[in-house]
């Protein structure tokens, strides 16, 4: 008896299956160790001190954060240099989805002010989600003897350079808004930097420093205890939070609207689906009952994105944010 061995040659397409069921089966250990995420503590790092607005609603999302991951959200704080320093940190780490960070339109207004940074504001980072907006509050110490903006505004025209103001650092929002306030009315104030929102509240407060804008967050309890005169809202209208404080378009300069916002960014070249993963958990985060009513009654605005709605978002805001710092002629010093 004889036999004859067959040997079967696959089709190009059956060739093209086993080829697809091995590199499947070698990306397999990959894709199962990306399921785990995360498998460790995440740092958020937020570019300002701990205890303002900023502060506030990062430590409110990794909380929430924390529950839902079932990792530690640790809230690292950076401050200084225009946000510089935290952000430069957010742009050297390692982009496996372990460190997020906070950004405001600061990161938006940098490139404006500052001839060279540490990174690049837009390829050296992935955008998570938009977080809030801030309306921000013009706030007076008692002691400068003005409740409205026409009364600063008289005052300061009286007393030119006199009067002086604090800001979170230059070429920051409340320097760069004060700054067209001062161009619209034509006055003259001196402009006191600081690190961050509680360091220049304290000496606010305390009346070493006669006037700024600060979230709303951040001058509520200080206007309800009397310590400080809110003179006006920065948005084009009235906050629920100060129904009784009009804003600066309403009470002297119908030109001005702004309002500041926080978002949240990544390194680049980290993981799409970490990315859309992070952004669904912010969303979730911002989504809960207790976390809005929270934000109400601080008079910020929830606001959650998509990364792709806030790259867009983040476009139009540089272009526009540009145009202002050109046309208040504020230059930035590290």
């Amino acid at each position: 008896m004889s036999y004859k061995l067959i040997f079967l040659v696959p089709s190009r397409r059956g060739l093209l299956s086993m080829l697809f069921t091995v590199l499947a089966s070698l990306c397999l250990p990959l894709a199962l160790a990306q399921s785990g995420y995360p498998n460790k503590p995440i740092r958020f790092i937020v570019p300002y001190p701990g205890g303002g607005g900023a502060d506030i609603v990062a430590r409110m999302l990794a909380q929430k954060m924390t529950q839902s991951m079932g990792q530690p959200v640790l809230v690292e704080n950076k401050p200084g240099a225009s946000t510089l320093i935290g952000t430069e940190m957010l742009a050297k780490a390692a982009p496996d989805g372990y460190t997020l960070g906070l950004i405001t339109d600061s990161h938006a207004i940098n490139p404006s002010f500052f001839a060279k940074l540490p990174y690049d504001s837009v390829k050296d980072f992935s955008l998570v989600s938009q977080l809030v907006f801030v309306p921000l509050v013009m706030v007076a110490h008692p002691s400068l003897n003005v409740k409205t903006l026409p009364e600063l505004i008289a005052a300061a025209k009286a007393k030119p350079g006199k009067i002086n103001y604090a800001s979170i650092g230059n070429g920051s929002p409340h320097n760069l808004s004060m700054e067209w306030v001062k161009s619209l009315a034509g006055i003259d104030m001196t402009h006191v930097p600081y690190k961050g929102v509680a360091p220049a509240l304290t000496d606010l407060v305390a009346g070493q420093i006669d006037v700024m804008f600060t979230g709303s967050s951040s001058a509520l309890p200080y206007v309800k205890a009397g310590r400080l005169n809110a003179l006006a809202v920065s948005s084009a209208k009235r906050l629920d939070s100060f129904p009784d404080t009009p804003s600066v378009a309403e009470a002297a300069l119908s030109e001005f609207d702004f309002m500041t916002w926080y978002g949240s960014a990544v390194p680049a070249g980290t993981p799409k689906d970490i990315t859309q993963r992070l952004s669904r958990e912010i969303g979730l985060a911002l989504s809960q009952p207790d976390v809005k009513e929270r934000l109400a009654s601080l008079g910020v605005v929830g606001a959650p994105s998509s990364p792709d709605e806030f790259a867009a978002f983040m476009r139009k805001e540089t272009a526009s944010l540009a145009r202002l710092v050109k046309l208040t002629g504020v230059k930035a010093e590290l």
